[in-house]
């Protein structure tokens, strides 16, 4: 029986362990291949009830449960530390929260980091003051099939997932108010 070798040089499994998760991110102008396209409107979740999840949060926020953001209109948004796209989208999804906090908008940021470590540092760099919790296991991500990061999802007050935003192109959030106002 004739075996072969296989060997990986160190310097090529590096490059592909830092470069493996930004597949999963937008492009370098920040926008996703599939950003906002008719993948987005024919997700599983639009027009279902959107996954249940309860976790603490990462920034001193509490314990944040989908259960207790009924009636409310919510954004949970899928993000990762190291994804260029979620530090752009991070300071227009505050401005929003900022705006429309008072008329019943909760945003709930879920990291998909593999640790949680800088969950809080990123928060205060990019202005989050909501709620920012860890699916460390993925277990939420598994629910929800975010597919790329960042996702966020829009929530009616009654829990059913209206509308998916999947990466994050400059503008974006034009899009979003116009989807809350509707909601609001």
């Amino acid at each position: 029986m004739k075996t072969s070798s296989f060997s990986v040089s160190p310097a090529l499994a590096l490059t592909v362990c830092l470069l493996a998760p930004l597949a999963a991110c937008g492009t370098a102008d920040g926008a996703a291949p599939d950003t906002n396209t008719a993948a987005d409107a024919t997700h599983p979740l639009i027009g279902n009830s959107a996954p249940t999840f309860a976790l603490d949060s990462q920034n001193h926020k509490g314990k944040v449960a989908m259960a207790g953001l009924a009636g409310k209109v919510v954004i949970v948004d899928f993000w990762a530390t190291w994804c260029e796209p979620c530090k752009k989208s991070f300071p227009k999804l505050q401005d929003l929260y900022v705006k429309y906090k008072a008329s019943g908008l909760q945003i709930v940021a879920l990291s998909e980091d593999d640790e949680k470590g800088g969950i809080p540092e990123f928060g205060t760099s990019y202005g989050a003051e909501f709620p920012l919790l860890w699916d460390g296991d993925k277990a939420i991500a598994g629910k929800w099939n975010p597919g790329s990061m960042p996702s966020t999802f829009i929530i009616d007050r009654k829990g059913v997932v209206r509308f998916l935003h999947r990466g994050y192109h400059d503008g974006e959030e034009v899009e979003i108010e116009k989807e809350l106002k509707g909601l609001l």
